[in-house]
């Protein structure tokens, strides 16, 4: 069966990136229609993404105070947790958030069709529904926010159920007696954080002689300082064979010139995301990619053909979640006849490991590489009574400011809840604030987020909580 339908807007995907234009564009006035080809919203993030692995950190966080407190003598039991009840739990979560979207979408009246989408030419689309109902859709704009995939090597075998990917490991089919995790990135760090804590003895392989190579190298020696007593990190390793016994997986391992031989009951491959471009058949337009099939944009999310849009991981780095939601906002905005633009000075990067690792700004390293005039100012939070009374002595907060004109142009914090913390001063970074704005604010004692204020009193000189070496 063939449906014809005529809209002004039409949305293919229905994840973050997707779902925020909707609503925005719906609330702007604009007819709108949303494509998913999943039976609900919320795309990877919501439902194998973003949300469940950050609800697993949660707990594996959980497990590592309720260790501290054992460590300490003050708690005598370890601790027993029923995996089912892990995995409802979890399940529970998404569930609600899907329901809120679906909620959100209906008061919005957005009609929501579930399909396959490609372009059949600039103005239409054909939706295939899985059933067998085809859906020709004429739009005078669409959005294309179709996200990412995990990227596959192509010489392991992908029919094996003990490699896992991203998706297979936030299920949480079991708790394997030894993990190698393939790819040193923020996914593959937070999938050893979770199973490490759960009771697997995990490795992570990396090719590179460093982990988010985004960051500072002081931060990032800081951060492997740390990590190394929960999970082991093989940097400038490679894989030289993997066979696939009966019971376990051989992986053979250079390092160092040296072959190691290790068995394994799980491989998790995180090597990083491939845009879904190829399924869309953009070639039925003049849509124009990258090298790496990202589909390029301008500042107002426009492709090349000016109708046609595309926001989110599709569009190319940083793959994020909170850069595609603005972009969706930008995206919705500018089909209204607003004249707006995706100018935002800065994007935040959270690794949410235990400690957390977030970054926002100018990094020391690029400060140089531009020939910025810098300074650097670190607070550790072993001298912080918030930090020690909350176990969280093992981090710093590191902010970076225009030597000339005093203003922050950069913050990476290390420690929980660093995440949380990063939202000062990115606010402080876009709003143009200088030290003084900063320190002279009053920041509540005893916090973790005062460690801003005391790093700014350093660069300043002021600083009463440690030696004033100014």
């Amino acid at each position: 069966m063939n449906k014809e339908i005529n809209t002004n807007l039409v949305v293919i995907g229905g994840g973050p990136a997707g779902y925020s234009a909707a609503f925005r564009a719906s609330d702007l006035g604009i007819k709108t229609i949303l494509i998913e080809k999943s039976k609900v919203l919320g795309g990877v993030c919501l439902n194998s993404g973003c949300i469940p692995s950050k609800t697993l950190l949660h707990f594996a966080r959980f497990l590592q105070e309720y260790q501290e407190f054992m460590d300490l003598n003050i708690i005598l039991k370890k601790p027993k947790f029923d995996l089912k009840n892990l995995k409802i739990w979890k399940k529970s979560i998404i569930k609600k958030m899907n329901n809120g979207l679906n909620i959100l979408s209906s008061q919005r009246n957005i009609q929501i069709i579930h399909g396959n989408a490609s372009f059949l030419n600039q103005n239409t689309i054909i939706v295939n529904d899985g059933i067998n109902t085809n859906y020709f859709i004429n739009f005078k704009h669409i959005i294309i926010a179709s996200g990412s995939r995990s990227i596959k090597l192509p010489y392991i075998k992908s029919s094996d159920k003990r490699i896992w990917y991203s998706q297979d490991a936030l299920k949480i089919p079991f708790i394997p007696d030894r993990m190698l995790i393939i790819g040193g990135g923020i996914i593959g760090l937070e999938m050893a954080t979770v199973y490490s804590s759960l009771g697997s003895v995990v490795d992570v392989i990396e090719s590179s002689n460093t982990i988010l190579p985004s960051v500072d190298i002081d931060i990032s020696s800081f951060f492997m300082k740390i990590i190394k007593e929960k999970f082991n990190l093989m940097l400038k390793s490679s894989l030289q064979s993997i066979d696939f016994l009966k019971d376990k997986i051989l992986v053979k391992i250079k390092n160092k010139n040296i072959i190691k031989k290790i068995y394994y009951d799980i491989i998790l491959v995180s090597i990083g995301r491939f845009p879904n471009t190829d399924s869309l058949k953009l070639n039925n337009t003049e849509v124009q990619l990258n090298e790496q099939k990202y589909i390029i944009t301008d500042q107002q999310c426009k492709t090349n053909v000016s109708h046609i849009f595309a926001i989110g991981d599709v569009s190319g780095h940083p793959m994020l979640a909170h850069k595609g939601i603005y972009e969706g906002h930008i995206a919705a905005e500018v089909i209204s006849g607003k004249n707006h633009f995706f100018d935002t000075k800065i994007i935040p990067n959270i690794c949410y490991t235990d400690p957390e690792v977030a970054w926002v700004g100018i990094t020391e390293k690029e400060a140089e590489k531009n020939n910025i005039p810098y300074a650097v100012s670190i607070f550790p939070w072993n001298i912080s009574g918030r930090a020690h009374a909350s176990n969280s002595s093992l981090g710093k907060t590191k902010l970076i400011f225009n030597k000339n004109t005093k203003q922050i142009i950069g913050g990476i914090i290390i420690g929980r809840n660093a995440g949380e913390l990063l939202g000062e001063i990115t606010l402080a970074i876009e709003m143009g604030c200088d030290v003084s704005d900063i320190s002279l604010t009053i920041h509540a004692h005893p916090t973790l987020y005062e460690s801003i204020s005391s790093s700014s009193k350093i660069f300043e000189g002021t600083v009463t909580d440690l030696l004033n070496i100014k």
